[in-house]
């Protein structure tokens, strides 16, 4: 068996944010809440001291959908839900290593089908109810019932069957898995622990996607609990008095007395009220409001923090059109199945066009899913090749299509039937970014005769017609990784997961190649080394590059600011950028006489 250490990960101006596990015995600040257990373990951060008190105003692009983790898709939910709720086992955001978090170690058995986590001591929720292995046994229920829906269940399906949980005493957890998982403890990442106290009831009662935002539906483990939910407005989080992390002098943490969520409506909005000094922190800004913010920073300071696991991408409509099809449909169907068509407009993407007008900059072009931001697992032999029209109309060549005159000049694209080739490129209204490069790939394609038409659309209708309704030609999205490990994104590249967006959902691999996809990627999932996993997911790389089925085209770079008051400020480039070390942050501006 062997057991998990914290390991030194230097960064260039980040303290290692390493974790040392033990007893806090040092006298806490006055104001403080005691802790009533003397075993009560802390996880002790290392790094910079701070202050306590205060309030940080941080602003949110529109209202969480919800504040339940099981249910929890979009991006805003998730970066509120994630300071308000803990983990068994930690991806450190800086590091991007596993750390320990509620449990404080754990073994894995030779085999690598046995996980054994110890719970440390003293452990409560932010109602101060304790927690103990039967909130965990009940958290992992509910994951994996099939009734409840919740996205995190397929991570916990491993060789085809879930995994199962027992309690080995009121600390001590034991996970049993059919086959092993080279994720490895990674699984636990992300898999909020619920408070049996409060949600067994509704759970039996099947009302658990029915709770609301009262402060008293809801407890976590994180470290902020709610105070105030106004609709439409605001959300106020308090500091949780049970959290269990200090800093290096025993003070308990976090250091802020409130975390408020702000609801902005749009990108220009928050640039104005950062501006302002209305909010205190920015995150996810574009390339232009950046440039702007940086030419006469007032109080504040912004940062580049380089690449990150966000790829974007245009994609076909690969799904079977069925018999009943227009013949307009079936016709479009088959260009985008033909692959030389596919690597055609590949070909004609002028992604270093889209990287410097898009990003002005700040971001990278991309040939593959793999981002810079994420330095273990991109394929250093996959080749970058320039654009070159020339080789696009080659492929089109090859694959039955000619060019013919039009009146005005022009020359149009037709396919071997002499149909014109037109089709439209769905986009998201509210995303100028991936809006903007719509448009350039429509220009792109316009030079090898296309007639493209870009369509914007609300994004949940967007994802409606992709992935329900499966009603349109091509689309430009994009995804962000919420771990360097590939099987954050499993759901994409198995041709059974919901987000398989160029035709989701198979009951069987609809080709070859994504067959051959699927085994690769369920081989690295269980493969017990990195060597070989990196081997399988490589060639996954590979299949991808050849085939296309999703036609990358780039990543940006995680562009933040704060104003110069908030201490502690490192961003990541894993979500949240700017709040994954929340309980840390402090203002430097608070007097002594205002902490608590």
């Amino acid at each position: 068996m062997r057991t998990a250490r914290a390991k030194v990960h230097p960064r260039r101006n980040l303290p290692s944010l390493l974790m040392v596990l033990g007893v806090v015995s040092a006298p806490l600040f006055a104001g403080h809440p005691q802790p009533k257990n003397p075993k009560e373990e802390f996880l002790v951060m290392p790094g910079e001291i701070g202050h306590s008190g205060g309030r940080l105003v941080v602003s949110l692009r529109g209202e969480p959908k919800t504040l339940n983790p099981l249910i929890a898709a979009d991006s805003r939910s998730r970066e509120v839900i994630g300071v308000m709720q803990a983990d068994l086992v930690h991806i450190n955001r800086a590091t991007q290593l596993t750390e320990p978090a509620l449990a404080k170690s754990w073994r894995i058995s030779a085999n690598g089908l046995t996980y054994t986590l110890t719970l440390r001591q003293g452990l409560k929720f932010s109602d101060g109810q304790p927690l103990d292995a039967d909130d965990v046994l009940f958290t992992f229920r509910v994951y994996l019932d099939e009734n409840v829906h919740a996205p995190q269940r397929d991570l916990l399906i491993v060789g085809g069957k879930p995994i199962s949980v027992r309690k080995a005493d009121a600390q001590t957890i034991v996970f049993q898995l059919s086959k092993p998982y080279g994720v490895g403890e990674r699984l636990f990442d992300g898999l909020a622990i619920l408070p049996r106290h409060l949600l067994e009831k509704p759970y039996q009662e099947g009302k658990l996607g029915q709770i609301g935002a009262a402060p008293n539906q809801w407890a976590g483990l994180g470290p902020f609990r709610l105070k105030e939910y106004v609709a439409g407005q605001r959300l106020v989080l308090e500091r949780n008095p049970y959290y269990w992390k200090a800093d290096t002098k025993g003070n308990r943490l976090p250091y802020l007395d409130e975390l408020i969520f702000v609801f902005v409506p749009n990108a220009d909005a928050q640039v104005l009220k950062f501006q302002s000094g209305e909010t205190d922190l920015i995150s996810q800004v574009g390339a232009e409001n950046f440039s702007v913010l940086s030419r006469q920073p007032r109080g504040y300071t912004m940062v580049d923090a380089g690449p990150g696991l966000e790829y974007n991408f245009l994609f076909f409509n690969l799904n079977d059109a069925g018999e009943k099809s227009s013949p307009e449909v079936l016709r479009k169907r088959k260009w985008f199945r033909e692959v030389k068509f596919r690597q055609a407009v590949s070909a004609a993407a002028d992604r270093e066009a889209i990287v410097r007008l898009v990003y002005q900059g700040r971001g990278t072009p991309l040939w593959g899913l793999v981002t810079p931001g994420n330095k273990r697992w991109g394929n250093a032999v996959m080749p970058h090749p320039a654009r070159s029209l020339d080789r696009a109309r080659a492929l089109l060549r090859e694959a039955g299509f000619s060019w013919r005159d039009e009146p005005g000049g022009e020359t149009a694209l037709f396919d071997s039937d002499g149909k014109p080739v037109e089709f439209s490129i769905l986009t998201s209204s509210s995303n100028a970014d991936r809006s903007k490069m719509a448009a350039l790939i429509q220009d792109d394609l316009k030079q090898l005769g296309m007639r493209v038409q870009v369509v914007p659309l609300e994004f949940r209708s967007l994802l409606d017609r992709v992935t329900q309704t499966k009603d349109y030609d091509a689309c430009v999205m994009g995804i962000v990784s919420f771990d360097a490990d590939p099987n954050s994104d499993i759901n994409v590249w198995l041709s059974s997961g919901g987000t398989h967006l160029w035709n989701p959902s198979q009951t069987h691999p609809a080709t070859a190649w994504e067959a051959e996809m699927d085994r690769l990627i369920e081989e690295q999932m269980s493969a017990r080394t990195f060597t070989e996993r990196k081997k399988l997911y490589d060639r996954a790389q590979e299949i991808l590059a050849e085939n296309q089925p999703l036609i990358f085209l780039a990543s940006p770079d995680i562009l933040v600011g704060a104003k110069n008051t908030v201490g502690n400020f490192h961003p990541a480039v894993l979500e949240p950028y700017v709040l994954w070390n929340a309980e840390q942050l402090y203002l430097k501006n608070v007097p002594e006489s205002a902490s608590r």
